[in-house]
C-alpha cells in the first residue's frame, strides 16, 4: 500500500496526525499495512502502531505548490511554532559569514538549537565559512514531496542540536516521466520579482527508480526606500525623519569642544561647514539599502535506488546548488575604528583649530556591495534490505560540503587613508600617496578615491562526513502487541574554516577585524531505541505503549555524552489519545564558538578591586578584593585592560530537558484536534559575557565563589595584583526557560459540491525567559519584540480553507502575529507596542488535464502594512517578523509528459 498525503486547507499545509505520522483518506484504509518509519522514531513498525512519537506538522507537496514559494524557508518561518529570527532575503544582516543564508528557528531558541534532516540524515552547514546551520537554499523546492516537523527535543534519536525539534525535508522517490514548471512574480509596485524554471524527470521498473531534477531560480531587488523613505525616530512627541551620525561632508569635534560638519554640497562652499545638526546633517541610509536583497540559485539533484535482489536495495542521492547574493550597503566610512586627528595647521583644515574627524562618509564613491557565491554538494550512497518479515537494516555513507567566497566593495584602507592625510609625504613624488581632503563633500579627487578603496574577498567552507549503520525490527510479541526495537552505530565530522581578506585580519579595513578560523570535530555514537505496549484492549485502554531511547556520544573535543527519551502513548478510547515524552537534548558548540580567532585589544574596562580599601567593609567587594591580597590603596593603572575575545576550545556541549504532553481527539474521520503543552529548559547555554561584567559578578559574589571567578575567565599578577588575563570568550554560562501550548484542527467536509478542509494551527508562548549568566537579571522575552533577535509574541497562528472541485481548487490562508511589546521601549514611547497583525494569502489552480495545470495567487491580499517598531531593525520595523513589501503576486505554470 501507499500512503497518500491529504492536500490541506491553508496554504502552509499544516498537517496535524492523530497518530502523530500521517493522515490517510477513507481509500487507503484497505489492504494490507506496511512497516513505515517516521520524524521522531527509528522503529520501523506497522503504521497503526505508530503513535505517540510527539508532535508532528508536515508540509506538504501541493501546499508548496499552491504557496508560489521558491525556497522552502518562505513556509517554515510562517509556521506559528518559529520564532525569533533566522535568515531570509529580508534580514540578511543578522548573522556574521552568513549573508544570504536562509534557515529556520523553532520556538525561537536559536538557529542551531533546531536539527535539519534530508531523507533523515543530516546535512552539512551551508555560508560562507566555519557556518553553525543548514542553509536552506540548497534544497530545491521542486524536488520536496513533503516536510515533517517534529516540535519535540529529539537527542536521543537523532544525536545533537535536536533540541527544540527536527525539522526533516523528505525529497520525491517515484517519479516517472517528465514534468517542466515555470513560476513568475512581482510586488504590486513592480518590483522585487522572483521567477523558477524546474525540470524533473524520472523513470522507474521492478528494479529500482532514478528521478533527477534541474532547478533555477532568482529574486528581484527591493529598495528599502521605496517602502520606508527614511528612518523614523520620535522627536517630541512625533515620528520623524532621522539620518545617520556618520555623514557626508563629515561630523567633527574641535579643540574648543564645538562640534561642526563640513560642507555637504558638491557645489557649495569646499571650506565651509557649521555647527552640526543630527536633523540637517544626518545621512539617511534607506536608499542605500534594500528591503529585499537579490539571490539565485541553481541546482541539480538525482536521487535513485535499485534493487540488487529480492532483499538488498542500493540507493543514492546526489544535489548540487550553486548561489549567488548580494546585499546592498551604505557608503563607508571613516573614524569609527581609527580616531583621525587634524591639526590646525594642516593645509585642509579651515577651523584654525585642532580636531578630531568623528565620522565622515566617503558617499563620493556611491555604496557598498556585500557579496557571496556559495557551492555545495552532497552525496549518499548506502544500502537497506530486509533480513525476514520482522527486520530490516540500512547502512549509508554521506559526504557533504560548501565552499563560498564572499566579499565586499568599495571597502576603505585606513593605512592609506593616513597616508593621504600626512602633509609632509602625500603627493610629494610620483609614488607617494595623493593628498586627501576629507573635510567637504566633494574635496576627495578621484586619484585619493581610487587609492584608499579596495575590494575585499574571503574564502571559506564547510565539511562534513558520517557514516551510519541501523538495524530495526520486531523484537517478539506480548499479549498488548508487538515489542519494537531500533538499534545503530553512527560516526560523523565535522569541519569548518574561514580565511578572511588580509586587508580585514590586519585591522586596516573600515570594517570590524576578522581572524581566521578553522576547527574540526567528530563524534562516535550508539543508540537505541524500543517501543512496548502495555496494555491493550482494556476498558479506557484501548491501547498504552511505553517508548523510550538512549544515545551514548563520544565527541573527540568534549567526551561523552549521554541522552535518553521516554514517552508514553495512552489511546483512551478509537477517538481520545493521551501522549506525553520526557527527554534530554544537548548542542554541540560550533565551530566560531570554538575556534573563532583569539585576539586582544584594550577595552575600557573597571577594575572593581581599584580603590577597594575605601569601600564598606561589610561588602562583598571589600571582603572578596582583601582576601585576594591585593594591597590597600590598590590603584588600577588606567582605564582600559587588555582582553581577550574570540573562540573557546574549553566550552562544553549545552545540556537541555524537554518535556510534552498532549491529546488527540478524533471524533470521526473527518476531524482531528490536538493539544499539547512544550516545556524546554536549556542549561549550560553559550553565551559571549563581557569581561567588565565577569569581574563585577565575581567581586559581588560571596567569598569568589561565581563561576566567573575561575582562572578561565581572569587572573591577577602576583606581584603588582593588576589583571593580566581577562576574558570575553563565550562561556557555558546562561539558562533558557521556554514553555507554551500548541493547538492544532482538521475539518474535512463538503461545501456546495466542494470537496473541504479547513485546517488551524495556533502556538501560545507562555514563557521565554534567559539568564545569561548565574546571579544575572532574567530577561523576559515572552511577548516582546527585542531589537535584533526578532518576534516573541505570545501568540501565533495559521488558519486556512482549501477546496477542491474537479479541474479547479484554491485555497486561502490567514497568518496571524500577536501583538508584542517593544523589550526596549518605554510604555509612553511611539512604536513601544506592536499590534496584532493578519497577512490573507490565497490561491487557484486550474488543471487542463493531467498533464497541464496552471495556478495563480496573491499573498499579502490587503496589503497589510508592518508596525512601526522603536527597536527596529530595517525600514522602521521588525524586518524578521513583518511584512515589507506589500500585496504580491505569483503564477505557475506546469506541464508533464
Amino acid at each position: 500500500m501507499s500512503n497518500r498525503y491529504v492536500p490541506t486547507a491553508t496554504a502552509l499545509g499544516l498537517l496535524i496526525f492523530s497518530n502523530g505520522a500521517y493522515s490517510q483518506s477513507a481509500s487507503d484504509t484497505a489492504g494490507p499495512i506496511e512497516r513505515v518509519q517516521i520524524t521522531g522514531s527509528r522503529i520501523n513498525l506497522k503504521q497503526a502502531q505508530l503513535s505517540g512519537v510527539g508532535p508532528v506538522t508536515v508540509i506538504d507537496a501541493d501546499t508548496i505548490q499552491r504557496s508560489g514559494a521558491i525556497s522552502v524557508e518562505t513556509l517554515l518561518q510562517r509556521l506559528p511554532s518559529s520564532a525569533g529570527t533566522a535568515g531570509n532575503q529580508s534580514s540578511a544582516y543578522w548573522t556574521s559569514n552568513g549573508y544570504g543564508t536562509t534557515q529556520v528557528n523553532l520556538r525561537g531558541l536559536g538557529t542551531d538549537r533546531t536539527l535539519v534532516l534530508l531523507n533523515g540524515r543530516r546535512v552539512v552547514s551551508g555560508g560562507t565559512g566555519a557556518n553553525s546551520s543548514v542553509d536552506l537554499n540548497m534544497i530545491p523546492i521542486a524536488m520536496i514531496e513533503r516536510v515533517e516537523v517534529l516540535k519535540d527535543g529529539a537527542s536521543a534519536i537523532y544525536g545533537a542540536d535536536a533540541v527544540a525539534g527536527v525539522v526533516n525535508i523528505i525529497t520525491k522517490k517515484a517519479f516517472e516521466g517528465v514534468e517542466i514548471s515555470a513560476r513568475y512574480g512581482k510586488t504590486e509596485r513592480g518590483d522585487g520579482s522572483e521567477k523558477a524554471l524546474d525540470l524533473t524527470w524520472g523513470t522507474r521498473s521492478e528494479r529500482g527508480s532514478l528521478i533527477g531534477s534541474l532547478n533555477f531560480s532568482e529574486s528581484g531587488t527591493v529598495n528599502l526606500a521605496s517602502r520606508a523613505p527614511c528612518a523614523l525616530f520620535e522627536d517630541d512627541g512625533q515620528l520623524v525623519c532621522s539620518g545617520s551620525s556618520s555623514t557626508l561632508g563629515g561630523r567633527a569635534r574641535l579643540a574648543n569642544g564645538r562640534r561642526v560638519n563640513f560642507n555637504q554640497d558638491p557645489n557649495g562652499n569646499p571650506r565651509g561647514y557649521e555647527t552640526y545638526s543630527a536633523a540637517k546633517h544626518g545621512y539617511n541610509s534607506n536608499p542605500s539599502l534594500n528591503a529585499v536583497n537579490p539571490i539565485k540559485r541553481i541546482g541539480m539533484s538525482a536521487f535513485g535506488n535499485l534493487r540488487l535482489n529480492d532483499k538488498v536495495e542500493l540507493f543514492t542521492e546526489l544535489m548540487f546548488t550553486n548561489r549567488q547574493s548580494e546585499q546592498l550597503a551604505t557608503p563607508g566610512a571613516i573614524g569609527a575604528t581609527r580616531p583621525i586627528r587634524i591639526s590646525a595647521s594642516h593645509p585642509t583644515n579651515p577651523t584654525g583649530q585642532d580636531l578630531v574627524l568623528e565620522r565622515r562618509r566617503v558617499g563620493e564613491v556611491g555604496p557598498r556591495i556585500f557579496f557571496q557565491e556559495t557551492n555545495t554538494f552532497r552525496v549518499v550512497t548506502g544500502l537497506k534490505g530486509v533480513l525476514n518479515d520482522k527486520w530490516d537494516w540500512s547502512a549509508s555513507a554521506n559526504w557533504g560540503r560548501n565552499t563560498g567566497v564572499d566579499g565586499m566593495t568599495n571597502i576603505i584602507n585606513l593605512d592609506r587613508v593616513d597616508a593621504t592625510l600626512n602633509a609632509a609625504t602625500c603627493g610629494s613624488s610620483p609614488t607617494a600617496a595623493p593628498c586627501g581632503n576629507y573635510l567637504g563633500y566633494g574635496n576627495l579627487t578621484k586619484g585619493v578615491l581610487d587609492y584608499i578603496h579596495t575590494n575585499t574577498r574571503d574564502n571559506g567552507g564547510n565539511d562534513q562526513k558520517s557514516f551510519n549503520a541501523s538495524i530495526s525490527g520486531q523484537l517478539f510479541d506480548l499479549p498488548a502487541g508487538t515489542v519494537g526495537v531500533a538499534t545503530g552505530f553512527e560516526y560523523r565530522k565535522e569541519k569548518g574554516w574561514r580565511d578572511p581578506d588580509s586587508l580585514i585580519v590586519s585591522g586596516a579595513a573600515n570594517t570590524n577585524a576578522q581572524d581566521p578560523i578553522a576547527g574540526e570535530y567528530a563524534a562516535r555514537e550508539v543508540f537505541a531505541e524500543l517501543s512496548v505496549p502495555l496494555l491493550a484492549k482494556l476498558p479506557l485502554i484501548d491501547s498504552l505503549t511505553l517508548n523510550g531511547a538512549a544515545r551514548y556520544s563520544d565527541y573527540s573535543l568534549f567526551g561523552s555524552k549521554s541522552t535518553y527519551k521516554v514517552g508514553l502513548d495512552w489511546q483512551v478510547i478509537a477517538s481520545l489519545k493521551v501522549r506525553a515524552n520526557k527527554s534530554t537534548a544537548f548542542r554541540v558548540p560550533n565551530v566560531p564558538e570554538l575556534f573563532g580567532g583569539v585576539s586582544e585589544g584594550n577595552l575600557t574596562t573597571t577594575d572593581p578591586c581599584n580603590s577597594w580599601n575605601t569601600q564598606d567593609p561589610n561588602s562583598a567587594v571589600y571582603k572578596n578584593c582583601q582576601a585576594a591580597r591585593l594591597p590597600r590603596g590598590f590603584r588600577q593603572f588606567g582605564p582600559s585592560i587588555l582582553t581577550t575575545g574570540g573562540g573557546n576550545v574549553n566550552l562544553e556541549p549545552e545540556d537541555a530537558k524537554t518535556f510534552t504532553v498532549g491529546a488527540v481527539w478524533t471524533p470521526s474521520k473527518a476531524v482531528t484536534v490536538t493539544l499539547d503543552y512544550f516545556n524546554i529548559e536549556i542549561n549550560n547555554a553559550i553565551e559571549t559575557v563581557p569581561g567588565s561584567t565577569k569581574l563585577s559578578v565575581c567581586y559581588n559574589s560571596p567569598n569568589l565563589s561565581h563561576l566567573f571567578c575561575s582562572p578561565s575567565s581572569f587572573t591577577r599578577d602576583p606581584q603588582t595584583g593588576e589583571i593580566n588575563f581577562l576574558s570575553s570568550q563565550p562561556a557555558n554560562a546562561a539558562q533558557q526557560r521556554v514553555s507554551g501550548v500548541d493547538f492544532g484542527a482538521m475539518y474535512d467536509f463538503r461545501l456546495f459540491g466542494w470537496n473541504a478542509s479547513a485546517t488551524a494551527d495556533v502556538s501560545r508562548l507562555n514563557r521565554f525567559d534567559v539568564t545569561p549568566f548565574p546571579g544575572g537579571d532574567t530577561i523576559v522575552y515572552a511577548g516582546k519584540i527585542t531589537g535584533g533577535r526578532g518576534s516573541y509574541a505570545e501568540w501565533r497562528s495559521s488558519t486556512g480553507l482549501t477546496l477542491v472541485n474537479g479541474a479547479w481548487s484554491g485555497s486561502y490562508n490567514i497568518q496571524y502575529i500577536g501583538a508584542a511589546d517593544d523589550i526596549n521601549a518605554a510604555p509612553t514611547d511611539i512604536g513601544a507596542s506592536a499590534p496584532s497583525v493578519q497577512y490573507h494569502n490565497a490561491s487557484v489552480k486550474y488543471a487542463f488535464s493531467k498533464a497541464m495545470s496552471v495556478s495563480f495567487g496573491v499573498d499579502n491580499l490587503f496589503d497589510k502594512k508592518p508596525p512601526y517598531i522603536q527597536s527596529w531593525t530595517d525600514g522602521n520595523t521588525d524586518t524578521m517578523t513583518y511584512d515589507l513589501l506589500g500585496r504580491r503576486w505569483h503564477a505557475r505554470l506546469a506541464y508533464r509528459f
